[in-house]
Formats: structure tokens, sequence, C-alpha cells
């Protein structure tokens, strides 16, 4: 119930279940089915002693539901797969159900834990991200203790392989808004030269359209290709009158763009550090994109 002491675990919850799932819509259905699940039990007699472990372990175990069943959608997904972007305003710490996300949610970081099995990335994520217990995680996931420490190794082993990315800390965040701000701003003026001065000689550009958006279907790397391409883009941007608004996006800077409706038509990630953009993530599948309002049809591929 709204206000009630249950509630403080929301945050916590809805962090699980974005890292588990990568959508935003389908972590707060989890996160709502986790509540219904204590309303009932509750009505039934049963007496709940501890409610953050009970929700945790649903959420988790739903969680861990979630991705066995979309496994097979995943292997036939249509280009690159990003996360379902959680979108702040750039002047604001976000909402409350989002609080607690880190920048171990970050889109790098849910991309690498795609790699996982479901348990796998529900015992990586409630040891590595959310700093439980190995007893906590064997209690939550149903395993033993000796069995979680063992797939912690193997899944830790695996996302290692991926080169997981760095934490930043926040006067690092800070600055990287700054640099994101200027970016846009030599983006949509067609400023090439400080383009090239921003962006990493391997910078990679990556986006997904999920077969319904205009978007590049395979990665794109190299400062000059990066450059022109960025050049074409928001050119064409600017001749159909779509507006950028800087934002967060799972913890870093980026921006939402905006048709002359106030229509999304997508959201864009960068991935700052060392003083360069290492890393351009652009989200324009319209299925990810309604969480944040109204879906533009500016995109969308003509079928």
């Amino acid at each position: 119930m709204p206000g009630s002491p249950d509630e403080t675990y929301r945050p916590l919850l809805f962090s699980i279940a974005y890292g588990m799932t990568g959508s935003v819509g389908d972590a707060e259905d989890i996160v709502q089915d986790a509540f219904l699940g204590l309303t009932r039990a509750r009505r039934a007699g049963t007496t709940i002693a501890d409610p953050k472990a009970y929700l945790t372990t649903a959420v988790t175990r739903l969680g861990i539901n979630y991705l066995s069943s979309a496994r097979v959608r995943r292997e036939t997904y249509v280009g690159d797969w990003l996360p379902e972007p959680v979108v702040v305003a750039a002047d604001a710490p976000g909402p409350a159900e989002h609080a607690e996300l880190a920048d171990s949610l970050s889109m790098a970081f849910l991309v690498l834990l795609e790699a996982l099995r479901p348990v796998e990335r529900a015992v990586f994520m409630l040891r590595e991200v959310f700093g439980y217990g190995y007893g906590d995680v064997a209690r939550i996931t149903g395993k033993t203790e000796v069995n979680c420490r063992q797939i912690f190794a193997r899944a830790r082993r695996r996302v290692a392989a991926g080169a997981p990315p760095r934490r930043d800390d926040p006067v690092r965040r800070a600055e990287g808004g700054e640099f994101a701000r200027r970016f846009f701003e030599a983006a949509t003026g067609g400023d090439m030269e400080a383009l090239l001065g921003m962006l990493a000689p391997d910078v990679i550009l990556r986006g997904d359209g999920g077969g319904k958006a205009q978007t590049v279907t395979r990665a794109i790397a190299g400062r000059e290709r990066v450059t022109r391409l960025l050049i074409g883009t928001f050119d064409r941007a600017r001749t159909l009158g779509i507006s950028i608004r800087p934002a967060g996006v799972n913890g870093r800077p980026g921006a939402v763009l905006y048709d002359t409706e106030g229509y999304v038509v997508g959201v864009i990630e960068l991935d700052v550090a060392d003083g360069e953009i290492q890393t351009i993530r652009s989200v324009n599948n319209p299925d990810k994109l309604g969480h944040l309002g109204p879906v533009s049809t500016l995109a969308r591929l003509r079928t």
C-alpha cells in the first residue's frame, strides 16, 4: 500500500528487477507482482517476519523466470540489443523508484550480463552489485551456499572477460554532464573539428532499433567514421525539427530526442572517460521508449 513501511524497499526492488531484465516496464511489473504476493500472503494469514527478505526473494525469482522465457526472444533480436533506458532530468536526482541505480546498472554493464544464465545473473547481481552475503544469496535463489560461491566465481570470470565498465565518482559524472552538453552543441551545429576532438580514436557507436526504427544495425567504430555519421544524423534531425534535451541515462550523461509535437524519438547515452567519449549508445526501438511518454513515428521503419 502507498505510504506503508514496505514501500521503502521499492527502490532496491526496482534496481534488482531492472538489473535482471534490462526493462523498465517489466521491472516495474515484477516489483508490483512481488507486492501483490506479499499482500495475498498476509491476507491468507501468513506471518511475514522479514518483508524485505520476502520481497527481495520474490523479485529475484520472478526475474529468473522472466529471463528464462526471454532468452529465445533475445537470440532472435534484430541488431544490437540495449536495455531500456532509465532517464532522469539532467538537473534532478531522479524519481524514488530509480534512486538506488548505480553505475553497476549502466547500459554497458547490463549488456555484459546478457552473457550469463538466469541464475548466474541473479547470483552475480546480488553479490557483486548489492553486496548480499552468500548465505542470503543462497536463501534468495534457493541454491546452497557452496553452489552460490561456485556460480559467482564462474559468473565473475565471464563478466571480467568482457571488460566491465569503470565506476565513476560523482565529480567525474558531473564533468561528464558538461562534456555531454558541449558534445550535443557541436553535433547539432555540425562542428566536425570539435567532435573529432571529443571522441576517442577507437570510439564505438551502437544503436538499438530492434528492427523497428532507423539506426545503425551493427556497431560503427573509429573517430572519423563515427563523426561523419553523427554530422549526417544530427543534420537530418535539425531539418525535422527534432530537439535535444540533456538527461542522465543509466547513470551516464546523455539526452532524450523529441519531435515537434513533444513525442520521444530516441535516447542517447554517452560513456565518457579520460576526457573523451568512448562509446555512444542510441536507443530508438519504440518498444523501449514508451515508459518515457508518447513515442514519435519519425524514426519508425516503414513495413
